[in-house]
């Protein structure tokens, strides 16, 4: 009977029924991969792979600096990265500081005449002629090849710094620039997937998928080790045919749209004001790159070409209209479309920002009324001219709305900053030239001319002077900007032109202001040269930057030297200070002493030089004309 009982209750139970199974089941199932992923990041960071890249990194004596690395946030398959022209800032912000940070892409970091010709330049040389007791600080952070979400990713970091003032000037590279939806960074073309992207991308993991995933891509890609890179241009450019209202158009243009609206939120939340500019580009000396059939437009060639028969014909406004199509229609996407500009300025209303015209301001001074060769240097990079012009737009714009220092009235009229700005602009000849030398570099590739037609670089230039040699010497990459300048420099020094040697090296200062092995170099030759007053403004600015014995004792041997006991006694002393086995900081403090008949403050201290060296010249003389005064004294 058992025996059947137990067939009876098999029978019964439902075939096919499992049991259950239990809760901390499921609850492994989602722990174990969560904890592998925590594992995994914690090795990674155990054993440093991949990249750390804060926004700021330490640049020394309480200076930030963007981190030279920045790049590697939005490039991937990219070698040799962008980088930024450096501009350095106070860690701790200075009660009269002015601080102003400029983002954008390589038309807003100035190429191809950065670091120096950016507008930015303009701007911070502007606002130091005119309030110079202000702590003037413009921060440029702008990256060739990037577009908003690039100035997304960094406005936070923007924000934390207590900007005065925030200056945009982008919008050319939203197709082909870093993760835009046409470039070979892209990540495709739903906005909140790329922006989580980059928000992961702090996590070791992340960065070690997507290095895998890049492996796995350049194994089957093809390449010739022969051929040099390219320029960042040329790689940049994926889809290299993107229509006029193509779907990839559209999403270019929403991307835009989507990220300036997020951006001028943001700033706005933070109540910091905000400058955008309109873009500009070469309309009727740059023929379009690439031209497509259209259903509802003729080809961009062709209008282009009528463009120019209207512009002969006297007809400069349709001929301007027909320019503009003329780059709206071509299918390679470096110039910005209309649209753009006409994105900027919706936005810039919608949120209350000011909106400058650079486009209109760049057309006024152009023949014709329309944009070309003489303020752009290739398809859409201003020349220095068109640099300071976008430099004026951007502080009048400035003016306009209030947003200049308000703990200084300027010292300069407002009818005169332009004219003094352009007349002491920090820029030199051999600026212009590496400048032109990068445009050669730009030019000798795709989509100037067919790869097929590249030079060698070597045969793209030919110098005529010692300054083009130095260029050409960066242009081959033999020397980095600032050896460029240290090399002019010591070509004018050994010509015996101090002017020409203080011109280079106060370039190095500008661009590097901390760098206080620059001030000694200036100094020792001009101090060698006899040149003492001219030493003297060199010596201040590094006692200034990081007080050190040698700048204390020129300087106080100098005063001395002019008859100016005090100030001698006070940085002989701090130079004593900095450094106490000088004998001859201790000699000139005891004259300096005498000087002012403190005789027995002088026998100390030429005593203490005797005690340093017992043979220093005229030391011993020094110390029996004290000894007699102080006899003469007792008496």
């Amino acid at each position: 009977m058992k025996l059947a009982k137990k067939k009876i209750n098999q029978v019964q139970s439902p075939k096919g029924v499992r049991k259950q199974a239990p809760k901390w089941f499921f609850i492994m199932l989602i722990l174990i991969p969560v904890i592998f992923f925590i594992l995994l990041e914690l090795s990674l960071r155990l054993f440093d792979y991949g990249k750390d890249i804060p926004q700021w990194v330490d640049a020394r004596r309480g200076k930030y600096i963007i981190n030279p690395e920045v790049a590697f946030r939005y490039f991937n398959q990219v070698e040799n990265i962008p980088t930024t022209i450096e501009d350095i800032f106070d860690q701790q912000k200075k009660n009269n500081a002015f601080r102003v940070f400029v983002l954008g892409g390589s038309s807003a970091a100035g190429f191809p005449y950065m670091p120096m010709g950016s507008f930015s330049r303009y701007i911070r040389k502007r606002l130091e002629l005119t309030y110079p007791n202000s702590t003037i600080e413009v921060v440029n952070i702008s990256l060739s090849a990037v577009n908003t979400y690039t100035i997304l990713d960094m406005l936070p970091g923007v924000l934390e710094q207590k900007p005065n003032l925030i200056l945009i000037y982008a919008g050319h590279n939203e197709y082909y620039g870093a993760l835009g939806v046409g470039s070979m960074e892209s990540l495709g073309t739903f906005r909140s997937f790329v922006k989580l992207v980059l928000y992961l991308n702090k996590y070791k993991t992340v960065q070690l998928i997507r290095n895998i995933i890049s492996g796995i891509f350049s194994l089957f890609a093809s390449k010739n080790l022969e051929e040099s890179p390219g320029t960042l241009m040329s790689r940049m450019a994926k889809d290299q045919y993107i229509p006029m209202n193509s779907d990839k158009y559209t999403i270019g243009l929403e991307q835009f749209e989507g990220n300036m609206r997020e951006i001028l939120e943001l700033i706005k939340s933070h109540n910091v004001p905000v400058i955008v500019g309109k873009v500009v580009s070469n309309l009727k000396d740059q023929k379009p790159f690439i031209s497509v059939p259209s259903e509802d437009y003729p080809t961009a060639n062709q209008v282009y070409e009528e463009a120019k028969k209207k512009l002969m014909n006297g007809h400069s406004k349709d001929a301007d209209s027909l320019f503009r199509l003329a780059k709206d229609l071509d299918a390679l996407r470096f110039r910005a479309p209309e649209k753009i500009n006409q994105i900027i300025r919706q936005v810039c209303g919608e949120y209350n920002a000011t909106c400058v015209s650079i486009d209109s301001i760049f057309n006024s001074v152009s023949p014709y009324g329309i944009i070309g060769n003489n303020l752009i240097t290739d398809h859409l990079h201003p020349n220095i001219e068109g640099y300071q012009l976008m430099g004026k737009a951007y502080y009048e714009a400035m003016e306009q709305a209030g947003y200049l220092p308000k703990n200084e009235k300027p010292q300069i009229p407002f009818s005169s900053q332009d004219s003094l700005t352009r007349i002491d602009f920090t820029f030199t000849d051999l600026d212009s030239t590496i400048g032109n030398c990068r445009m050669l570099l730009l030019q000798n590739d795709w989509p100037f001319i067919e790869k097929w037609q590249k030079k060698p670089t070597r045969l793209l230039f030919t110098p005529k002077n010692f300054l083009d040699s130095i260029a050409f010497n960066f242009m081959m990459n033999k020397i980095s900007w600032a050896d460029a300048h240290l090399n002019a420099a010591d070509a004018y020094l050994k010509k015996h032109d101090v002017n020409g040697y203080l011109k280079h090296m106060d370039i190095l200062l500008y661009q590097y202001p901390i760098v206080v092995e620059y001030y000694d170099q200036i100094s020792l030759t001009l101090l060698q040269m006899q040149l003492y007053d001219a030493a003297l403004k060199y010596l201040h600015a590094r006692y200034k930057i990081e007080p050190d014995d040698y700048s204390a004792k020129w300087i106080g041997n100098i005063a001395l030297f002019k008859g100016n006991a005090d100030e001698a006694i006070n940085y002989l002393t701090k130079s004593y200070e900095l450094n106490s086995t000088d004998a001859q900081v201790l000699y000139n403090l005891a004259g300096a002493y005498y000087q002012k008949k403190l005789y027995n403050a002088a026998l100390n201290t030429i005593n203490n030089c005797l005690n340093i060296e017992p043979n220093y010249p005229q030391a011993n003389i020094l110390k029996q004309q004290l000894t007699q005064a102080i006899n003469s004294q007792s008496k």
